[in-house]
């Protein structure tokens, strides 16, 4: 029965990344067995969740994920852990909309019990963080909320302050003061935080970063109280997904990842074991083809518009994806991937990179995001997701656009509906190719990846 907490935000950028990062280094390099999570669509701070703790991270995500699916989720990658910490996404209560908590981390504590404690810029504020934590506490009665975790304090006056009007309100106790310190920075890019894979200065600087964070947080945060104030969860036993027949031949599944292809969600892969798939990484980057002996092959998202250059020069692996498309056999590509099957990549000035040529048309670099949300796909044409109506949830998060080129496009693969409504078509149907913007939680419906190795076994 391990501890457990949910460190949310009150807004997005307030520091919860940093301060769950340094708290899972700080514990791991303890010697505590902790297990993260990700609240929300995110792919980049799971990547980093790994790097700091030692282990995988997982998406919890209440609007994609169905409530069971879920609670099997958590409950399978928990136990065995002595803590676990689930980092929240955006402020503690947004979600999908503004008119429920769909999606928020505040519905995926109660959901799964767990108490929570927030983090609150502190900058520039006094006895108004009072007011604001106030509000945090009383908006949700059946949220439990554990403590306050302050962040950005200036001095030990400004600490003195901000406890002394904590303490005259209330609502929730402080467990925690980190300093103000902009030599600790955790870069960005269009998408987000520079990924795990990507950081500058490799691995090397990565892990002084993390360790510089771990210090951070030891100094402002008593963690064996921390600890003491929690509760321990009872999980229950999980439930195993549909499987597919016993006694059939695994299906070699060629999977892309690399620092190009590295949006993906561990439980896809999960449950493509599940259903049959023996998992073939390779790396469109550095290796000179494709594995032998593929039965299908899974191209996910990631960053292929900032190696584009070399993903060209690599004319050997893209004449294999090509010829292995060619050949009939499943191919399910997203957002990164699909643009990695197009004839050009386009950067913002229009200089165009040869793609693999698979799918017709490009995709182009745009300055300003091109889609961000949560999306419900509708499969448009029987294909290697399941026959045609197949739902699946997922989001869309792209600033490039696609361009048609000389001849015309594929049919598209989905229709997208938004969660405000709007509804629009995505990607291109091609044989047993299915590819788009659209990145899919197979946990949505589990189906889709027994129907994706059936595919690929019927190939």
């Amino acid at each position: 029965m391990p501890k457990a907490l949910l460190l949310a935000g009150t807004h997005s950028g307030c520091g919860k990344t940093s301060a769950t990062l340094g708290l899972l280094r700080a514990l791991a390099r303890r010697g505590v067995r902790v297990q993260p999570f990700k609240a929300g669509p995110d792919f980049i701070d799971p990547s980093l969740h790994a790097a700091a703790a030692g282990t995988t991270s997982h998406n919890l995500d209440t609007w994609m994920q169905p409530q069971d699916a879920l609670r099997r989720l958590f409950a399978r990658h928990a136990r065995g852990a002595e803590v676990v910490v689930v980092e929240g996404a955006m402020g503690l209560f947004d979600g999908s909309s503004g008119g429920d908590e769909a999606g928020s981390s505040a519905h995926l504590a109660k959901l799964l019990g767990l108490p929570v404690l927030l983090a609150v810029d502190a900058k520039a504020q006094a006895r108004s963080v009072a007011a604001l934590v106030q509000g945090f506490a009383r908006f949700d009665p059946d949220l439990r909320l554990a403590g306050v975790l302050l962040n950005r304090v200036g001095s030990a006056r400004h600490e003195s302050i901000l406890r002394e009007a904590l303490a005259q309100a209330g609502d929730a106790p402080v467990l925690g003061c980190l300093r103000r310190s902009e030599a600790i920075v955790l870069p960005s890019r269009h998408l987000g935080l520079v990924t795990a894979q990507d950081a500058p200065g490799g691995a090397a600087e990565l892990e002084t970063v993390l360790e510089a964070l771990a210090d951070w947080v030891e100094q402002g945060v008593d963690i064996p109280a921390l600890l003491a104030a929690l509760p321990e969860l009872e999980l229950p036993e999980p439930p195993e997904e549909p499987a597919d027949a016993e006694g059939n031949p695994r299906m070699r599944l060629g999977v892309a990842r690399d620092r190009a292809f590295c949006f993906l969600y561990a439980e896809n892969l999960r449950l493509l074991e599940a259903a049959g798939a023996e998992l073939v990484f390779f790396s469109p980057l550095a290796d000179a083809g494709l594995p032998q002996g593929l039965d299908g092959l899974y191209l996910p998202g990631g960053y292929p518009e900032l190696s584009a250059r070399e993903l060209a020069a690599n004319a050997g692996m893209r004449a294999s994806v090509r010829a292995f498309c060619a050949l009939g056999r499943p191919v399910w590509a997203e957002c990164g991937g699909y643009m990695y099957l197009l004839q050009e990549l386009a950067d913002e000035g229009g200089a165009a990179q040869p793609m693999c040529g698979a799918l017709p048309g490009r995709a182009v670099l745009r300055k300003r995001r091109a889609a961000l949300g949560y999306r419900q796909a509708r499969t448009l044409a029987a294909g290697p997701l399941g026959p045609a109506g197949v739902l699946l949830r997922g989001h869309e998060f792209h600033y490039s656009e696609y361009e048609a080129m000389a001849g015309q496009p594929s049919p598209p693969a989905f229709a997208l509906s938004a969660t405000d409504g709007r509804e629009a078509l995505d990607g291109q149907a091609l044989g047993n190719i299915v590819g788009g913007y659209f990145h899919a939680h197979l946990a949505s419906n589990p189906q889709a990846a027994l129907a994706f190795v059936r595919a690929c076994r019927r190939a």
